[in-house]
């Protein structure tokens, strides 16, 4: 596989050092902080736990350039800022000095966030599922208000088509599996792309597992990380909390449905669209760590990322999934009416 070279942006971005951050932190907030700089686990931006001389914890996100534009970054933030005016437990950006929540380190956007304790909860009980339904339904009621024009919609014929091009063009198939991979693609694309037609598409988390929910015993779940946010169906924040396959789900299913209908209605028949965007997921996934190696040169996150083992997996599970949509089965049809 060959590796291309790094831009000179990612290369800055790389090259960001305790220094820099310390003194555009400062200047953004007009707040001094000690020497704290702790690196966060982040795959794709850089992330510090500061603190300021007055003992406040901060979290510092620089964003990876040319991932999000000034304007979807916005789109973000706007979100964040109208759910914790609700009062919905998120953790919005604080205010910058300049203005806005946004500020800018050369060519590398940053933003400041004020740093929450809490664990993650590996296996919810009942309780919690009816928690986590209610925390998403009201969020949607907030997503549904107004759209984000500068984020992704959630589509198979514009999201995954664009993604498949991209891992298609970057030359990190083996040439023998380009043409399986491309048209296993090509097959799920044009299956699932009716299931899509005349959805309701929101404002919604996107990336919403058990690891962007942290627990506060004093208040519940706290909803973290919007940092893949799209326009997308609602179910789509649904589907990976659950613990497995919708058939090995249903009680957990019905009780996430059941605390969201507390706020706004569920419509059960999108719980049909849980492989396809499984399906959809497993695309994205590859043209991320695509876009790793090409921007970076390398990926850290899948070891074997780019050799034959890792896209003849990838074929077959595609296959496996048109063959699981393919069933057209109704599992939905058991949950509670």
């Amino acid at each position: 596989m060959a590796i291309p070279t790094p831009t000179p942006s990612h290369a800055a971005f790389h090259g960001l050092t305790p220094e820099r951050i310390l003194e555009a932190v400062e200047t953004a907030l007009g707040t001094a902080c000690t020497n704290l700089c702790r690196p966060c686990n982040s795959y794709i931006n850089r992330v510090y736990e500061l603190e300021s001389t007055a003992g406040d914890g901060l979290i510092a996100k620089f964003y990876r350039p040319g991932r999000w534009s000034l304007r979807a970054l916005r789109d973000e933030h706007d979100f964040l800022r109208e759910l914790a005016a609700e009062e919905i437990p998120v953790i919005a950006p604080l205010p910058l000095r300049q203005g806005g929540t946004i500020g800018q380190c050369g060519a590398i956007f940053f933003a400041v966030f004020p740093r929450r304790g809490g664990r993650a909860v590996d296996e919810f009980n009942d309780e919690q599922w009816l928690a986590v339904g209610r925390l998403l339904g009201r969020m949607h009621m907030v997503g549904a208000r107004q759209t984000a024009p500068h984020r992704f919609r959630l589509d198979p014929t514009v999201t995954t088509a664009a993604q498949v091009a991209y891992i298609r063009d970057s030359g990190l198939i083996p040439a023998d599996l380009l043409e399986p991979y491309t048209r296993a693609a090509a097959r799920l694309i044009a299956a699932v792309t009716p299931l899509f037609a005349g959805l309701d598409t929101i404002r919604i988390h996107g990336d919403c597992h058990t690891g962007n929910l942290v627990y506060r015993p004093d208040s519940s779940f706290f909803l973290i990380d919007f940092d893949d946010m799209v326009v997308g169906p609602p179910v789509q924040d649904f589907w990976m909390l659950l613990p497995g396959r919708l058939a090995d789900a249903f009680v957990e299913a019905d009780l996430l449905i059941e605390g969201y209908e507390t706020f706004r209605p569920f419509d059960r028949t999108t719980l049909r669209l849980i492989e396809p965007l499984r399906a959809m997921r497993f695309i994205h996934y590859s043209a991320w760590c695509a876009h790793q190696v090409v921007e970076d040169g390398a990926t850290a996150v899948v070891p074997d990322f780019g050799s034959r083992t890792y896209w003849q997996v990838e074929i077959d599970d595609l296959h496996d999934q048109l063959e699981r949509i393919g069933k057209g089965g109704r599992p939905f049809g058991n949950l509670r009416e």
